[in-house]
């Protein structure tokens, strides 16, 4: 299995759903996963797999802010897109002319 160190800056969408879908209201200390790089630089990181893949994710404040953000997003998609297109549609014209 690989093992792959992703900072932040990096995250793709698919890590981030499998962040926050392992942690839906955030990490506690005890998902944080101590280690040091080849830097001897101390790491933390929290973990999420795939069938092929172990991924460590830095932590920092910006995952915390980015993993809200992302699960925002996510939740006003899925909600809108419940919503059959004519119904959107209908809801805007209602707007415009109000």
């Amino acid at each position: 299995m690989k093992r792959v160190i992703v900072d932040y800056k990096k995250l793709n969408k698919n890590i981030l759903n499998l962040l926050v879908e392992k942690f839906p209201d955030g990490y506690a200390d005890k998902d944080i996963v101590h280690f040091r790089n080849q830097h001897n630089e101390a790491i933390e990181a929290v973990e999420v797999r795939t069938e092929e893949t172990i991924y460590l994710v830095k932590i920092s404040k910006r995952l915390a802010d980015t993993m809200q953000s992302f699960e925002e997003e996510e939740e006003t998609v899925s909600t809108t897109s419940d919503i059959p297109e004519e119904v959107r549609k209908d809801q805007v014209a209602d707007i415009d002319d109000k």
